[in-house]
């Protein structure tokens, strides 16, 4: 299969095929209409996705289990996980940094950076969170090129530059801040208040004057 050939769309369904399908412990065999019924999508679209990563589905059969769920981790690489680093361990960053559901997505956040003295340290699970002054080395001596921005506004600028000098080419960043990035650096920003407020007006019931 060539992985190239895989649609952005396509690519952005599969963790979600592969949560569902390793979720479920029970039956051998697994087909697109259980998939879309389960997940709420299109039975064409879920029958397609799948065809493009795995050709051993049956009529009426669907797939076997565990070669679908290889088919779908080798399309994502899930079994060769990148490898990324995190700069700001405070709640949040540390709770990312703990969080291991990122394998199943081909990620792994392996080790955390904060420049307060008090955070340092080994984790519950762990994962260490190193002095930010040991990002470079770090990283160049893993070939971590992936970061996790999890810091205040007011740093965010300073600790994405030091991401960048360290050679971290990819940065997902849950900073309020507006950093900016040379050409060349991927930049994903998550914003939480506002994913919470489009929440809670999406929820709120219609109201009348």
């Amino acid at each position: 299969m060539d992985k190239n050939t895989i649609s952005k769309a396509t690519l952005g369904r599969l963790p979600l095929y592969l949560n569902y399908i390793s979720s479920q412990e029970t039956g051998e065999s697994v087909s697109s209409t259980r998939i879309a019924k389960a997940l709420g999508l299109g039975e064409v679209q879920v029958r397609k996705d799948l065809a493009i990563v795995c050709s051993a589905g049956r009529p009426k059969i669907g797939y076997e289990r565990s070669v679908l769920i290889a088919a779908i981790e080798d399309a994502l690489n899930v079994r060769d996980s990148a490898k990324a680093i995190l700069v700001g361990a405070g709640k949040l960053g540390k709770a990312l940094l703990g969080y291991n559901g990122f394998r199943e997505y081909g990620v792994e956040i392996v080790a955390g950076f904060d420049s307060d003295p008090a955070k340092l340290g080994e984790q519950p699970d762990g994962k260490r969170v190193y002095g930010i002054e040991e990002l470079g080395s770090y990283c160049r001596e893993n070939g971590i090129h992936i970061g996790v921005l999890t810091v205040p506004g007011a740093s965010a600028q300073e600790a994405c530059d030091a991401m960048i000098e360290s050679g971290i080419d990819t940065i997902w960043s849950f900073s309020p801040a507006n950093i900016q990035v040379p050409q060349g650096v991927k930049l994903r920003k998550e914003n939480l208040a506002l994913g919470l407020a489009h929440l809670v007006i999406s929820a709120a019931p219609d109201r009348q004057d």
